[in-house]
């Protein structure tokens, strides 16, 4: 069991939940006083041992159902192998036979829904998985096409009608109500399908091939720039809570800055106790300031979708810093920052595509005429305060670079920050000038998720 706690932590680890070594005893010492019997119990034991935040739960669930599913015995495997054998023609049932077998499957399983009785539901889902998904050893198929298979084979509508015919009777309110329930219990019986169909596929493959085969990214761990759409309206959806989380983060960050600037008068009139020895060095109060942020923001291709998150985040944690000003470029150069008026900041990202002057040539990525018009025009949005931020992937299709242009921008400025959404593996492939202009910037950061953006304007000073 220590054994299979061990490579469930390094799973999870791997999916992205952050588990601690104390954490991990904490989990041996729960499974000590733990029946093991009880799946349920071992759940939420190990959940409330290993995952400290809800984002974590449906990655430790899933990986949990995986690493914990309930084993059969050999006997029972034989058992279930023999029975789900193709028939003999001698045994054969007629077709009229097995309509009547799956008529009455229907029914059993509608009984024990509408029963509530879980273990003969988890029976029903057995036989079903048994009967109807033809898992065949060795053979590379996902647990998904089983379950399609069997649902659609199990005749569940019949089984919804069945546990919806009563209903006729009831109230709006009444009717409503009982249609949850219904579509629960029918969730709750393709669960148990689901389950039994990964048990036997574990049986078949073992745990650790199953576990990758299944391993999903988390969503702060997701590629911002290979996202398909779903994932990416679930990324918009996050921003909102996480930088209310970062905003609380940053703020706390600088209320515990001990130290200000060297109080030198302090320092003489103390020392004159020791001779005039300044052993007790004394400062002055800490004064923390917020960062002044200009924001230059690639808005070509498909390095538009990282620029769009950056600027909604940094956006919806305008308050933390003292200024922000944004301006996004492909060959020419436009400010946006007077989008971010707008109370949903999704509009305002809609707004920059549509309304913001981007294009001064062909319409193609050109970092060097990009800086040039940038200097010319909005010189005076850099100061000795401010941190530029570079938004990009640097590619400016063999361009001139401009390097000497940058550096100049880049003197203006407290700190310059490259952040680009491309593996670091391509920065110096095919058309990137990333060399050219990392020269002159304090830091160049591959960001291609939240993970690393969250990380990234955390460490802003």
């Amino acid at each position: 069991m220590l054994e299979l706690l061990s490579g469930f932590v390094a799973e999870l680890r791997t999916a992205g939940v952050p588990v601690s070594m104390g954490e991990h005893v904490d989990a041996a010492h729960a499974l000590s006083v733990i029946d093991l019997g009880d799946r349920d119990a071992m759940r939420l034991g190990l959940r409330a041992a290993l995952v400290k935040r809800s984002d974590y739960q449906a990655a430790f669930d899933r990986t949990f159902a995986l690493y914990f599913a309930t084993r059969r015995t050999p006997d029972e495997i034989a058992t279930t192998q023999t029975a789900s054998a193709p028939e003999s023609p001698e045994t054969s049932t007629t077709p009229s036979e097995r309509s009547a077998s799956g008529s009455e499957m229907v029914q059993q399983i509608a009984d024990a829904i509408a029963s509530g009785n879980l273990r003969d539901q988890r029976e029903m889902a057995s036989l079903a998985v048994d009967r109807f998904a033809g898992i065949e050893a060795g053979r590379p198929v996902g647990a998904a096409y089983y379950l399609y298979r069997t649902m659609r084979q199990l005749r569940i509508d019949e089984v919804e009608a069945q546990l919806r015919s009563g209903h006729e009777v009831l109230s709006p309110l009444e009717q409503r109500i009982a249609d949850e329930v219904v579509t629960d219990q029918l969730a709750q019986f393709r669960e148990f399908v689901e389950g039994e169909i990964m048990e036997q596929l574990i049986e078949d493959r073992g745990v650790a091939e199953m576990v990758a085969a299944s391993r999903t990214s988390m969503l702060e761990d997701i590629d911002v720039m290979q996202a398909n759409r779903d994932e990416l309206e679930r990324l918009e959806r996050a921003l909102v809570p996480l930088s209310r989380k970062m905003a609380a983060r940053l703020a706390q960050k600088r209320r515990r800055r001990r130290r200000g600037p060297l109080d030198m008068r302090r320092t003489m009139r103390e020392s004159l106790s020791t001779g005039g020895v300044p052993i007790d060095v004394r400062f002055r109060p800490p004064h923390p300031t917020k960062p002044e942020l200009v924001i230059l923001a690639d808005m070509s291709g498909s390095v538009a979708s990282f620029a769009r998150f950056t600027l909604l985040l940094v956006h919806a944690l305008n308050n933390e810093f003292s200024k922000v000003r944004s301006f996004v470029f492909v060959d020419g150069v436009d400010e946006v920052t007077q989008f971010f008026d707008e109370d949903d900041p999704t509009v305002a990202a809609d707004r920059i595509v549509s309304e913001a002057n981007m294009i001064a040539a062909d319409g193609h990525s050109d970092y060097g005429l990009a800086f040039t018009h940038f200097a010319a025009r909005y010189l005076d949005a850099l100061s000795p305060r401010a941190t530029l931020l570079v938004l990009g992937d640097a590619r400016s299709n063999y361009h001139p670079a401009c390097a000497d242009t940058f550096d100049a921008l880049t003197r203006k400025v407290r700190r310059t920050y490259w952040l680009n959404p491309e593996p670091q593996s391509y920065w110096e492939s095919g058309d990137s000038v990333l060399s050219q202009y990392a020269t002159y910037c304090d830091d160049v950061f591959e960001c291609r998720t939240l993970r690393q953006l969250e990380a990234f304007v955390m460490g802003l000073k």
